[in-house]
């Protein structure tokens, strides 16, 4: 691998945000294309970042500037990317549920999902079920993220769920769902497809749905 990716994923790793531009800007000086800087530099840091973090040796507040300084750089390929017409693995769509106004997990997710070669469609918070339906017809993800941290709000969820079923979409996509409150059994009792415990845990079962694992 060229000097400057091993330096482009340090820069990542180390969440250095200033120089991240600067180096990705050099890589592409050298003839290094935005697929080859994007796989084997911003998506072996994050990789990398992503193991750390479920083994507890990062915490979440390392793990956004992380995702942060890779936004940098990202802010620089994606032009050249689309240019090319390089595909993503996949395309995710995140929102935290009606009446919930809480975003640091369903950021981070979708900041390590891009990390991981995703294309991510933040709704941000407090987003009503209709507002899910006109994304997914819209943006047309493979996946659908959804997020509650409070007890009070997880039915939002479910009402989510019915509402993608009501509206014809929901057999088109993959339901994940996540939250400090939620379990498997959450899950399973209101028909999503998956249950992610933390941010490293959602990426890797967005990729196990893409077949990108």
């Amino acid at each position: 691998m060229s000097e400057i990716l091993d330096d482009i994923a340090d820069a990542v790793i180390e969440g250095d945000k200033n120089d991240i531009g600067q180096l990705t800007e050099e890589a592409l000086a050298e003839g290094l294309t935005a697929q080859e800087i994007l796989n084997n530099g911003l998506m072996s840091g994050m990789n990398y970042v992503g193991v750390e973090f479920k083994a507890g040796a990062m915490f979440v507040p390392e793990v956004l500037r992380s995702a942060q300084t890779m936004h940098v750089s990202m802010d620089i390929l994606k032009p050249l990317l689309a240019e090319t017409g390089v595909g993503m693995v996949g395309k995710l769509l995140l929102g935290t549920v009606k009446g919930d106004l809480h975003d640091i997990g369903k950021n981070l997710v979708g900041m390590m999902c891009e990390g991981a070669g995703f294309e991510v469609k933040d709704l941000g918070i407090n987003i009503d079920p209709p507002v899910f339906i006109d994304a997914v017809r819209e943006f047309e993800p493979d996946i659908v993220g959804l997020s509650a941290l409070l007890t009070t709000t997880m039915g939002g969820m479910a009402d989510t769920i019915e509402a993608l079923e009501d509206a014809g979409v929901r057999d088109g996509v993959k339901v994940i769902i996540g939250g400090a409150p939620v379990t498997q059994e959450f899950a399973d009792q209101i028909g999503a497809d998956g249950y992610a415990s933390n941010a490293a845990a959602a990426v890797d079962l967005a990729k196990s749905f893409v077949g990108a694992m």
